[in-house]
């Protein structure tokens, strides 16, 4: 049995996909949409945005800006855990000074 989602629904799912890289599996258990549904609103949506970006080449294209941010937040959580890192070590060598 079929059910109809929200162009709204889809981009949202999309997004927490492409965006948060959420994997399939833990977005099928949250919210009850089947992997073959998000590979399919996944593609159609990066076909959507090869569209306007052939329409209008300088506008920004969403997919490009949702893989970027995406990697930055990968990169903000690196060094989010090297500086957790960095100060357990500060801690642990003022210990052996005192």
């Amino acid at each position: 049995m079929s059910q109809n989602y929200t162009p709204e629904f889809k981009k949202k799912i999309v997004r927490l996909h492409e965006e948060e890289g959420r994997t399939y599996k833990s977005i099928t258990a949250e919210y009850g949409v089947s992997k073959a549904s998000i590979s399919k609103w996944c593609s159609e949506f990066s076909k959507e945005c090869q569209a306007k970006a052939q329409t209008n080449p300088d506008a920004p294209n969403e997919m490009e800006l949702m893989k970027e941010n995406l990697r930055l937040r990968k990169e903000l959580e690196d060094a989010r855990k090297e500086n957790l890192f960095l100060k357990k070590a500060a801690a642990f060598f003022a210990k052996e000074i005192d």
